[in-house]
């Protein structure tokens, strides 16, 4: 097991987590709680790096889509970047790859947000 560790930066497109380790059950409440610490404003964007991210059981999965849900709420947009296999292959597999939008890599991020 690797410890969750969440990096938060700015970015001129809205806040951007660098999500590093393991997203499970032990740690999802982790990202959770930091959700609702971020101030989202409407037009703006929450960016999920997870280039780090090194597994996501279901409750990982679950803690992705509150932050989904979390971003539009606030009416601002949500996008994962860096998605690891085989990550994005259960998200394929549940279709979540149609309600995320999914960026290649984080440098491609900040392009593709601006």
């Amino acid at each position: 097991m690797i410890p969750l560790k969440i990096a938060v930066r700015d970015a001129a497109t809205g806040p951007v987590l660098g999500i590093s380790g393991d997203l499970d059950y032990g740690s999802a409440a982790e990202l959770r709680e930091l959700l609702t610490t971020l101030t989202l404003r409407p037009g703006r964007r929450l960016a999920l790096d997870l280039a780090r991210m090194t597994f996501c059981d279901s409750s990982g999965i679950t803690a992705l889509i509150a932050a989904r849900n979390h971003a539009l709420a606030a009416g601002a947009d949500i996008a994962l970047a860096a998605v690891p296999a085989p990550t994005l292959r259960i998200l394929r597999i549940v279709g979540l790859d149609q309600i995320f939008p999914l960026l290649p890599d984080s440098d491609s991020e900040n392009a593709a947000l601006s």
